[in-house]
């Protein structure tokens, strides 16, 4: 049985992938593996707000989101990011179509606090069937983190609540956070495996710091019971080499690591 993995690529880090990083996509569809990647695009929406003097805040880590600014949002996610992501698959070799989450209806949300954030919602269900029939046909999905509520309008959603809730509708074996390093470093050593609770630890001593707590935080909250194992993997490096997959693994504990 194929395995499915799902990659989560940061705004930043879609500027950033080398061709080692689309190497390790040969290596993982080679053995069998199913690929789909979510990502976000949080510079590239800076700049475009920026651009057109549009105005912006952030609520508690969270963009409010106008309809000024979701406009540009959709512009960005949907135009920019997905089509300069699909494009560089497809100049490395692969067959990749880009969607939206509201497309199709993959990506159904509701508004997580209007009155407060405007347009950014929380996704309450998964339809994965145009992602299948994606990755039937032999595509991988590229997909934008914006989601359609009941009565169609358009969310802009977080690029790593995206990324956990596709990865449990489809089953996969793996969630992989993409960043700009190897994993959770320590002395300058990647962390094979390691857990919350030790992460929690980690981040107290100094050891996960600056740009890598969000990535950790978000990577654990992407635990579930359906979706066991994530990881934190680098987009500017060889991450997979033949059945085996390079960076440091998460889970809700040291026996929950999958076999």
């Amino acid at each position: 049985m194929d395995r499915t993995v799902v990659l989560k690529c940061g705004g930043s880090t879609v500027d950033e992938l080398s061709g080692d990083f689309f190497e390790s996509l040969h290596e993982l569809i080679s053995h069998g593996h199913r690929v789909v990647i979510v990502h976000g695009g949080g510079p590239a929406i800076n700049a475009a707000l920026k651009s057109m003097n549009v105005q912006t805040e952030f609520i508690g880590g969270q963009r409010k989101t106008t309809k000024q600014v979701l406009d540009v949002a959709e512009m960005v996610l949907a135009g920019q990011i997905n089509k300069q992501l699909v494009r560089a698959l497809q100049q490395h070799g692969f067959k990749a179509a880009g969607i939206a989450g509201c497309d199709g209806g993959t990506l159904t949300g509701e508004h997580l606090n209007e009155q407060e954030l405007g347009h950014v919602g929380q996704i309450t269900a998964v339809d994965d069937h145009l992602i299948e029939t994606l990755l039937k046909g032999g595509y991988i999905p590229v997909i934008a983190p914006l989601a359609k509520t009941k009565d169609h309008g358009t969310l802009n959603v977080n690029a790593d609540t995206a990324a956990a809730a596709v990865a449990s509708a489809l089953g996969a074996n793996q969630l992989l956070f993409v960043t700009d390093v190897e994993g959770i470093m320590k002395e300058q050593v990647v962390i094979q495996h390691t857990t919350p609770d030790e992460i929690a630890e980690m981040i107290g001593t100094g050891i996960i710091s600056g740009g890598m707590i969000p990535k950790v935080q978000a990577a654990i909250k992407s635990l579930s019971q359906t979706l066991k194992e994530v990881m934190i993997v680098s987009g500017k490096r060889k991450f997979a080499s033949e059945a085996s997959i390079f960076g440091t693994k998460i889970t809700a504990g040291k026996e929950a690591a999958l076999k």
